[in-house]
């Protein structure tokens, strides 16, 4: 049978809801034509759909697929969503994300979401000035930016000001043993996370019962009355909000800084967390919230016990990759400038 053949029969396979037939049909194909770039998507979609949770097997051949489409289809923006959301939320392939993600701007220079992944990518792990430096080239640039996308830009805009305007020695870095980090996260490791809701109801709904009942004796009874007391239970719900954020930021920031030093160790392979804290209250919490496949690949990276060599150093990207498929670098340009300047 040829390709073509075995893809029409994996999409009868699929609508008719037997999908490992499907999966079958779909190897079928690309075995029969490895260049069948539909059928490489439907491995993909099978492997790893939407809103399901595949193991480590499972995602990391939907991944393999995922390249093989963009390797024949490098327009594909789909494919490559994909692919960086199977490196980062299911793999924790961090690092290799970012090269991903270099990869898709090389292939679509004027898109936006590749910035917007690498900086959230470096955002998590911490390395805020490269961050700011990817956020401010979405401008610089000037991409088009659809109104889906503002939300996460103001929410990583805020993000950055804000490690803005702190010291940059009090980020954590997981990668170094001596962080104050660690110190913190020894002290709340028996203890989970807080959520931001229970801080809401500890420090904001007793004054908003407190406001309840003396609203008859502050403003006394009728419209009027029923106003101010609504105006000024809406002014206490947005500063208990606004509190609470903070609050819950500071209690729960050993949380987060043990959540980057996971996010690190997936990335690198390399171990860093201390042993006692792996077994530890907090450790737990948070690795039984990633998916299967991230918790499989950990345990993996466990097992193996590579310790992080000391002169470690993340491989970033070349960043300006892509200005070269979009005309910006011509070594002939920069070739003929040196020559009339050696001949003057």
């Amino acid at each position: 049978m040829s390709a073509e053949s075995h893809y029409l029969d994996a999409i009868e396979s699929e609508e008719s809801g037997d999908l490992d037939a499907a999966l079958e049909h779909a190897r079928l194909a690309v075995k029969a034509d490895p260049d069948h770039s539909n059928a490489w998507w439907m491995i993909v979609c099978l492997l790893a759909p939407d809103g399901k949770y595949p193991d480590i097997e499972q995602a990391s051949k939907a991944l393999a697929a995922c390249t093989k489409v963009v390797d024949l289809d490098p327009s594909r923006v789909d494919a490559w969503v994909k692919g960086g959301r199977l490196m980062v939320d299911h793999l924790g392939l961090y690092e290799d994300a970012l090269h991903w993600w270099q990869r898709c701007r090389e292939a679509a220079p004027l898109e936006s979401v590749p910035i917007l992944e690498q900086t959230t990518i470096l955002s998590d792990l911490g390395m805020y000035p490269e961050a700011r430096d990817r956020l401010s080239a979405l401008f610089e640039e000037n991409l088009d930016i659809a109104n889906s996308q503002l939300a996460k830009i103001s929410h990583l805009h805020k993000t950055l000001e804000l490690s803005a305007e702190q010291d940059p020695n009090s980020h954590f870095k997981p990668w170094k043993k001596n962080d104050g980090g660690w110190t913190a996260i020894k002290m709340r490791a028996n203890k989970a996370p807080v959520s931001e809701n229970m801080l809401f109801m500890m420090t904001t709904i007793p004054f908003l019962m407190l406001e309840v009942f003396l609203s008859r004796s502050l403003f006394g009874e009728g419209w009027g009355a029923f106003c101010l007391t609504s105006l000024l239970i809406l002014v206490t719900v947005i500063i208990g909000m606004g509190f609470t954020r903070r609050l819950y930021r500071s209690v729960n920031k050993p949380g987060f800084n043990l959540l980057r030093a996971l996010q690190f160790e997936a990335s690198s392979a390399r171990l860093v967390i201390p042993s006692d804290i792996r077994m530890s209250k907090l450790y737990l919490f948070l690795f039984s919230r990633h998916p299967p496949a991230f918790q499989q690949r950990l345990e993996r990276i466990i097992a193996a016990d590579k310790k992080l060599p000391k002169n470690w150093k993340m491989n970033l990207p070349d960043f300006d990759s892509h200005l070269d498929e979009i005309g910006y670098i011509e070594d002939g340009d920069e070739d003929s400038d040196l020559s009339s300047y050696e001949e003057e």
